[in-house]
């Protein structure tokens, strides 16, 4: 790819937090298909992790190499929320997310831990290419004062979020901070302090665009956010998916008047608040996402005075997506008077709300696709590209792929943007990188168990995604001694025959004992990357249902032998 920059969007690690909820709030996917995109298992945003790369004017690829970006702690993509890396010339959103810390947490424990994880994956992000980090915190920033109601459990402390930045800073990863200010702000407006602020009062996902107070909501967060980066070129304010703008009732009513459209709703409050990060930060560059933009008039775009303010990013997670659609994208807002764009791209969170696993394959075509757009784009527009990396597809949602699952997805995507393709000898680079010796790419599986960073991550849940929940299928409801002999009606009954008692209990002992073995090693091993909170939660939706009911017929068992003897 030219001279640009590769951004990667770190995740933000699990659980949301709770109490002050109003209980009112709804529980919308993070980002649904508006544009080109559809739904999120096309191209949605949500929590997520991402990375990107810059575009330096006189800077080729291989000199200015990919970044990584970060993403929020409850986000969706795009449509759901990633974790995201972005490529050359583009800062990126895993997450709508960043990585989440226990206040007062010692070095010693989880958090410590956690740390100490970043340490080994920010120069392996440097060296695959990614030259920034866009960080989508929501929850995970250490909000104080009135905002502090903002603030997860698992948050940050300000000395924990120093100590990343200079890690980043170290490696040389350019920071982007995101902070939703308009849609998906439901980690704000689920708060009863802050639910007055909704457009609809239902809803926790949109601001009020009308309130003074929302305004003022918005630039107290970005002054705290701004006051632990130092250095930036450029902030996110997010404004993707504001879904039921226009149907509050102050809405209604401004919509009533002569010459008022959504169009210019939405235009305006993206001129205030762009206009305060100009005002406040004149140096920084405010960016947001495209896809409240895409479908308006190039005049009504002209005339709002936002092309002179921000710079768009376009995304797009699909795999076939249309390449000379987002080229005539981008002369249109060339038209308007927008001076750069960025690209957002996926490397994991966008193709399935609970998907565990990372298709590499998916995400190497869609970022395939994006060299092709770039190869059309002006080499003086194309600011950069996120590679996005969505933990959540909302911040109600489950958690989809881990960050260490997807890392050989990210790798092959950053090193094929670093390379312009992908190639046998691409395959050959980043297999030396991650120290496995067979990449798949065009499957789940693989025989190779990796030296990077949460490879052994990667075995176990691979192991699990695979293997759990068919193998207790396949003993539970596919054993005909189960299910002629042990059956619901002989389990509450405590009924059993002897002799069919000993032709299924060695079975279902070994394999109870055999997966809480690997159950107690994938804990072992997520310990040293994520707090307890993310931890229970995976668990108990992709583990605990299968291994409970196996667990239970054991059980069974033991209460039918205690009460035959």
């Amino acid at each position: 790819m030219r001279s640009a920059r590769f951004a990667l969007a770190w995740p933000a690690w699990g659980a949301r937090s709770a109490g002050r909820e109003d209980p009112a709030q709804g529980r919308g996917r993070r980002r649904g298909g508006s544009g080109t995109t559809g739904n999120r298992d096309s191209g949605t945003r949500g929590q997520r992790d991402a990375g990107w790369q810059r575009r330096d004017s006189g800077a080729g690829a291989a000199g200015q190499g990919p970044a990584v970006c970060g993403g929020h702690g409850g986000g969706s993509p795009k449509q759901s929320r990633p974790e995201h890396a972005a490529a050359p010339g583009a800062p990126g959103p895993e997450g709508r997310r960043a990585p989440r810390a226990v206040p007062g947490t010692g070095e010693g424990g989880t958090w410590g831990r956690c740390r100490i994880y970043q340490a080994q994956v920010l120069p392996l992000f440097r060296a695959l290419g990614a030259t920034g980090l866009l960080l989508e915190y929501e929850d995970t920033f250490p909000y104080t004062g009135p905002l502090e109601p903002l603030r997860a459990p698992h948050a940050y402390s300000p000395a924990e979020l120093r100590a990343v930045l200079s890690r980043a800073r170290a490696q040389g990863l350019d920071v982007v901070p995101l902070v939703q200010s308009f849609g998906h702000m439901e980690f704000v407006l689920k708060h009863r302090e802050f639910a007055h602020l909704r457009e609809v009062p239902a809803l926790p996902n949109a601001l009020n665009p009308h309130k003074e107070e929302s305004l003022a909501l918005v630039k107290a967060m970005i002054d705290q956010v701004m006051a632990l980066h130092e250095g930036l070129e450029w902030f996110h304010i997010g404004c993707d998916e504001v879904y039921y703008l226009g149907e509050g009732e102050e809405s209604k009513q401004w919509l009533q008047q002569p010459d008022n459209t959504p169009e210019k709703l939405c235009l305006a409050h993206i001129k205030a608040v762009a206009s305060c990060v100009a005002s406040s930060y004149p140096r920084v560059t405010p960016i947001v996402w495209d896809d409240m933009l895409r479908g308006m008039s190039e005049q009504t775009l002209a005339d709002s005075g936002v092309p002179q303010l921000v710079q768009p990013m376009i995304w797009d997670y699909a795999a076939d997506l249309d390449v000379e659609g987002k080229v005539q994208l981008i002369e249109k807002y060339q038209r308007c008077g927008f001076s750069k764009v960025w690209f957002a791209s996926a490397f994991k969170g966008a193709t399935g709300v609970n998907q565990s696993l990372t298709l590499i394959g998916h995400h190497l075509k869609n970022h395939l696709e994006w060299l092709e757009v770039a190869s059309r784009t002006p080499p003086d527009v194309l600011e950069g590209i996120a590679l996005t990396g969505w933990q959540r597809y909302d911040h109600f949602s489950v958690l989809c792929e881990l960050l260490p699952v997807a890392i050989p997805s990210l790798a092959v995507c950053l090193q094929a943007l670093k390379n312009g393709g992908y190639s046998e000898k691409v395959k050959e680079n980043v297999e030396e990188l991650l120290g496995m010796s067979n990449l798949e790419i065009d499957t789940y599986m693989s025989t190779s168990l990796g030296t990077f960073p949460g490879s052994n991550i990667l075995t176990l849940v691979t192991q699990v995604s695979f293997h759990l929940k068919s193998s207790v299928d396949e003993l539970l409801e596919r054993n005909r001694y189960v299910t002629g002999w042990f059956s619901p009606y002989h389990r509450k009954r405590k009924i059993i025959h002897p002799i069919i008692m000993h032709l299924f209990q060695p079975d279902a002992v070994s394999l109870l004992s055999k997966w809480n073995a690997v159950v107690q090693d994938l804990q072992a091993a997520m310990e040293q990357v994520f707090p307890q909170c993310a931890i229970e939660e995976w668990m108990e939706e992709n583990v605990h249902p299968s291994l409970q009911k196996l667990q239970q017929v054991v059980d069974d068992l033991d209460e039918a032998i205690k009460a035959q003897n």
